[in-house]
């Protein structure tokens, strides 16, 4: 059944620009993500993995190919439906945090909720910031927090709605080891513990290691995956990938 992939991807391409000097950021991506499960997707520089995030998160179309979220087609859906679809069934974790400087961080975590224009649910909304171990701190504003307490925000932000896919762009990049582990701890949890399924992008084979699955992609393409492997091994594989070998003449970046 459909409905049983978190994330499906059909044949996307992604083409910027025409002619000659088109970029071919994806090229041809098929992929299927089981629910509740973790997986990393790691690549050299212009390897296509911000496009793929952005594709199969429905913040980019593709020129090609069909994209689908627990079972709904999203490829040629109209711009307010998928704003729709984005603040209740997705979540989203970046780099940046994206918090809003002004906003507490218990009207952080709900501001996914009040733009759908529905009412937090203040046991919801508790139950998350515990989680991720923010009880304490629902009234400060993001300029107390630490940046790994503002990361633990983003987190909450993006499980308040139970979301069907948390996509995770390098979300442990602005943190030192110890709170990366900790955030990278934080989703796992949500996998196994909540049935979440999580997709992240990550240049860290430390943080790959938590995923269940690393996707390697070049050159706009899936060219090779591991499962549950250790950092020493997923260092290899993107060593492999960055050799002059691994690239063609010709090929895009």
């Amino acid at each position: 059944m459909p409905a049983d992939w978190a994330v499906e991807l059909h044949g996307v391409t992604r083409r910027y620009g025409r002619g000659g000097s088109a970029v071919h950021a994806l090229r041809g991506i098929d992929l299927t993500l089981p629910r509740a499960t973790f997986t990393a997707v790691m690549g050299p520089s212009g390897s296509g993995k911000s496009t793929f995030l952005q594709c199969a998160a429905g913040l980019d179309r593709p020129t090609a190919g069909t994209v689908r979220l627990g079972g709904t087609e999203i490829t040629g859906m109209k711009e307010n439906r998928l704003t729709a679809l984005r603040r209740t069934r997705l979540g989203f974790v970046f780099q940046a945090f994206n918090l809003l400087p002004s906003l507490t961080v218990e009207q952080n975590v709900v501001l996914p909720v009040r733009l759908a224009g529905h009412r937090p649910d203040r046991r919801r909304t508790a139950e998350v910031l515990d989680q991720v171990g923010l009880a304490d701190k629902a009234r400060r504003r993001p300029g107390q927090l630490s940046g790994g307490q503002q990361q633990r925000v983003a987190i909450a932000r993006a499980l308040v709605t139970r979301p069907d896919v948390i996509f995770a762009d390098e979300p442990t990049g602005a943190l030192d080891t110890t709170t990366a582990a900790e955030i990278l701890a934080l989703l796992r949890t949500a996998v196994d513990a909540q049935g979440a399924t999580v997709v992240m992008v990550t240049h860290d084979p430390s943080a790959a290691t938590w995923a269940d699955r690393v996707l390697f992609l070049a050159d706009g393409e899936i060219v090779d995956h591991l499962d549950r492997g250790s950092a020493e091994r997923i260092a290899a594989r993107m060593t492999a990938l960055t050799a002059p070998a691994a690239h063609p003449a010709g090929a895009a970046a």
